[in-house]
């Protein structure tokens, strides 16, 4: 289902998008490769929460080749740093070749292979820890990102609406992949919802985007 009217999520983009030539190039290749990105209206969504904050340290936990990476690299200024993580050699590789373009590979830490596992071998705190990896994973991710993000930072989540199946019985769910996938969603949602450490909401952008505050 449309979580946004079609018609609305173009208005945003046209409307808060602005000019970005490499943003555009992966954009283009996102459609030529039928590859999931979070696309220009959470893009910009990414970048102006982080920066409402401050923030100069971010993990991404799934990569792909760089399309998010690239609007947190924006918002944490030259003193920043955007770790990222992906299992594919070639899209990590592509990434950093798109943000050199962008002249925003100077801020980047790029490592391969799980996040899962990356994310324990990193040391200190995050201002931001985004979540984009495979949907059956997010309760785990979840519960690794909470115990790292600084009071005061942020824990945020694509596709957390998940086509909106988070909201339907299960027998009402007819693609396969998303009736697979979904109990992990909602009890990534409700993990979130439950912790008292944080102050959470959804964000009903494209697939809906977890925003959760680390307040103690």
């Amino acid at each position: 289902m449309d979580i946004v009217d079609p018609r609305i999520e173009d208005y945003l983009r046209d409307l808060l998008g602005g000019e970005h030539e490499v943003a555009e190039a992966m954009e283009k290749e996102a459609e030529e490769r039928d590859f999931p990105i979070v696309g220009r209206t959470v893009g910009v969504t990414l970048e102006v929460l982080t920066r409402a904050i401050g923030a100069r340290r971010v993990l991404e936990m799934g990569s792909g080749y760089g399309y998010s990476a690239y609007w947190f690299a924006r918002a944490v200024d030259e003193a920043g740093e955007v770790h990222m993580t992906e299992g594919d050699k070639d899209n990590a590789r592509k990434a950093i070749d798109y943000l050199a373009r962008a002249g925003l590979a100077d801020r980047v830490r790029s490592h391969v292979g799980n996040a899962l596992d990356i994310v324990d071998e990193l040391e200190g705190e995050f201002d931001v820890i985004f979540c984009d990896i495979d949907k059956g994973d997010y309760p785990e991710a979840w519960t690794k990102a909470r115990e790292r993000i600084r009071v005061g930072g942020l824990y945020l989540c694509d596709n957390v609406l998940w086509d909106g199946t988070v909201a339907l019985p299960d027998d009402q769910i007819e693609n396969e992949r998303r009736r697979r996938w979904t109990p992990a969603v909602r009890e990534h949602n409700h993990l979130i919802a439950a912790d008292e450490r944080y102050r959470s909401t959804i964000v009903p952008t494209r697939d809906g985007v977890m925003v959760a505050l680390r307040v103690s």
